[in-house]
């Protein structure tokens, strides 16, 4: 299989169609990308190739839903800002068929598109300008969750499967990425929950900023101490948006942060 593929008025090279995403030992993970601007998707797809990834390029959304349902790639990156068909829409349709995994990317940064995103079932969200290291470790957090999904979900009935994490008014379940607080759903992306569920999993433990990194991006990754603080920052203002009160996640300043259950 081509690592690099390129598309055609919107649509790839010709493909027989899957009925669900799979990678055959030993071939790269197909990410789609659905944006516009040609210079980003060829940008990005370099990027993804160098990485060992495999991609399908789409310059429009209704032509990326069509090949999205019909050939599924592992996962999907894609902008918002689209012409015939924008990205919410497309995530709209996606998800009432499938729960392929999605990144949004796009140049938007208000928090009611990203609150949107993230309500319609986006996995995660990187504003325009962004770093392609970064990218590619959400991609591969999201895959790793992904897989461990699917495999979990493959597993026989009577081995054990993953307990969710209940900490004070905090249930996490890692089987089915489901976050509550006091009983009310919270929508986290894939790296909001790895870190969450790092400091959850042990309760009044300070977890240093490398720690919770190692926690939601490969080892060889470099994510600076602002990107952290970043994603601290989000998780407490959701949080927050269902409990005015929450205050479970502290900061230990000079060390990092630690959740407390009390």
């Amino acid at each position: 299989m081509a690592i690099f593929q390129t598309a055609q008025a919107g649509y790839p090279m010709d493909q027989p169609p899957a009925p669900e995403p799979s990678t055959a030992p030993g071939e790269p993970q197909v990410i789609a990308l659905v944006d516009d601007d040609r210079n980003i998707l060829t940008t990005v797809s370099i990027a993804l190739q160098s990485e060992g990834f495999a991609t399908r390029l789409y310059s429009d959304g209704a032509a990326a839903l069509k090949a999205l349902l019909e050939n599924p790639p592992d996962l999907a990156v894609c902008d918002i800002k689209m012409p015939r068909m924008d990205g919410f829409e497309l995530l709209r349709q996606l998800r009432a068929k499938s729960a392929l995994p999605l990144i949004f990317l796009t140049s938007k940064d208000e928090e009611p598109d990203e609150a949107l995103g993230l309500a319609l079932g986006a996995d995660d969200y990187i504003t325009k300008p962004f770093s392609q290291r970064l990218l590619v470790a959400r991609i591969r957090a999201i895959l790793r969750r992904s897989d461990f999904v699917r495999a979990a979900a493959g597993e026989a009935q009577n081995e054990a499967q993953p307990e969710p994490i209940r900490r004070g008014r905090l249930t996490m379940d890692p089987l089915r990425h489901e976050v509550t607080w006091a009983g009310q759903p919270v929508s986290l992306t894939v790296t909001e929950f790895l870190i969450l569920e790092a400091l959850a999993s042990r309760p009044g433990v300070i977890r240093t900023r490398n720690q919770l990194m190692d926690a939601a991006y490969d080892d060889d990754v470099f994510v600076d101490d602002r990107t952290v603080d970043s994603h601290i920052k989000r998780l407490r203002r959701k949080f927050r948006a269902t409990d005015p009160d929450f205050a479970a996640i502290e900061t230990l300043y000079g060390a990092g942060y630690s959740f407390a259950d009390g």
